[in-house]
């Protein structure tokens, strides 16, 4: 072969193979409807549950008790969560107006919570309950039409072979491999593609390496997942920009744009679905003293604030050891259930509008219409009786009316684009009123 040939065909080669390992990550077609899908749910079930469960301590307890590693497993033998009925829990679910549910199947105490051939420390080989909680509650969940997530953490406090981080407990670095690692998670990601089919993938636990030269393999792993399914959604809990290859961002306890408990502060991205996930009580996991639940409407202001924001809201509860979700938690659902029955088409399916957060409320439209959620009323300029609402609006519109009561409102527009709203004083009890603005 002529020398020129050869070396031009070499550099082509190795430029191709250099530009497959830096391709920018394209969505394909159908992961592109499963955002849709996604970001018209506006409400999510979030579940920490696992063997840590037992101790009703939350889900950091092996961490945080400082308790044998070998001591904390031995909860795996008496874990036997017999009053678990995954199609009540469905129903439940289906009933507070969700439209996915997100399940722990790997918290970082390293415990499936789903039949697994990489590891015998899983709910069906490693307990006395033997079933695989898992596959039950996916497949009730998606009989009840809701999709289904998992959340795998990347960290492991009990595996030898992963490289001990700051949240971690003590280890052999000698063993540490996390070549070895990334290769038994890629078989556990596998059981749950090809077992159950997920509509989305959570991953949680990159901040525990964040030293320079740690390469959590993220890109390869994302490769991997959408050479499986392409139209599986994927999301990372690391607290920092979207990676190449996430499909949603995710913000934990906060709404996008905020940092309230300090875990946020990255740039919100303006081309994919948002999450933010928030506990329903403190804990994520179960924790017997933990009983401040969040009241109905302070859950329901928390969605239609997300919802007003382009963001779902995913709200945790951690079910009991013995497979029961704590009656407060069923109290919560029901209370969103009753207002999504009525108000749910003024959340989900709904983006942003162009309306700043009010100091009575928020906004959200579809193509339609626009809704003004009222939930501080006493922030209304008021005489007792009637309220006034200004707010910008340049669009226009056909007509205002009560959502719920469909009564009709006056309104005013003015030249220089602004709309003023006359309503009747809104009750001190009332959890929101919403206000549909008709659009031409």
């Amino acid at each position: 072969m002529n020398k020129w040939l050869y070396c031009s065909l070499v550099c082509l080669l190795f430029t191709g193979i250099a530009t497959a390992q830096t391709e920018k990550y394209v969505p394909a077609e159908s992961n592109l409807k499963a955002r849709e899908q996604f970001a018209g749910h506006r409400l999510g079930i979030f579940l920490h549950w696992g063997i840590y469960s037992s101790y009703a301590q939350g889900e950091w307890y092996l961490s945080t008790s400082k308790l044998d590693p070998e001591a904390y497993m031995e909860a795996a033998e008496g874990f036997c969560p017999a009053r678990f009925d995954p199609k009540a829990w469905a129903r439940a679910f289906k009933e507070a107006g969700a439209g996915y549910v997100t399940l722990t199947s790997r918290h970082h105490d390293g415990f499936s919570m789903f039949k697994t051939a990489a590891s015998p420390f899983n709910i069906v080989d490693g307990t006395p309950y033997g079933k695989d909680a898992v596959g039950m509650l996916t497949e009730a969940v998606k009989a009840e039409g809701m999709d289904m997530h998992f959340y795998y953490s990347l960290l492991d406090w009990l595996r030898e072979d992963y490289p001990k981080g700051k949240s971690g407990i003590a280890k052999d670095p000698k063993k540490a491999d996390y070549n070895h690692y990334f290769e038994f998670e890629k078989a556990q990601i596998r059981e749950l593609m090809t077992q159950y089919r997920p509509e989305a993938l959570w991953f949680d636990g990159m901040w525990d390496h964040r030293e320079a030269g740690f390469d959590w393999r993220m890109e390869e792993l994302y490769r991997f997942i959408h050479g499986m399914d392409p139209a599986c959604l994927i999301g990372n809990n690391h607290h920092i920009a979207p990676l190449e290859g996430e499909d949603f961002q995710m913000f934990e306890r906060d709404l996008p744009g905020e940092n309230k408990a300090g875990m946020s502060g990255q740039a919100v991205s303006t081309v994919m679905p948002l999450e933010m996930c928030e506990t329903m009580n403190t804990a994520w996991g179960y924790k017997v003293a933990d009983q401040n639940y969040k009241s109905v409407k302070d859950l329901v202001r928390l969605l239609v604030r997300a919802a007003a924001k382009g963001s779902n809201l995913l709200i945790n509860i951690g079910p009991q050891a013995n497979g029961e979700l704590p009656a407060p938690a069923l109290d919560r659902l029901k209370g969103l259930g009753a207002w999504m029955k009525v108000f749910s088409p003024t959340v989900d399916g709904t983006d942003k509008t162009a309306i700043p957060e009010q100091p009575w409320g928020v906004s959200t439209r579809t193509k339609a219409s626009v809704f003004l959620h009222i939930i501080d009323a006493g922030k209304l300029p008021s005489d007792g009786k009637t309220a006034i609402l200004v707010i910008p609006f340049a669009e226009k519109i056909a007509g205002i009316s009560d959502f719920k009561t469909r009564e009709i409102r006056s309104w005013k527009a003015s030249k220089d684009g602004f709309l003023t709203i006359t309503l009747p004083q809104p009750a001190a009890e009332e959890i929101d009123m919403v206000l549909e603005i008709k659009l031409k």
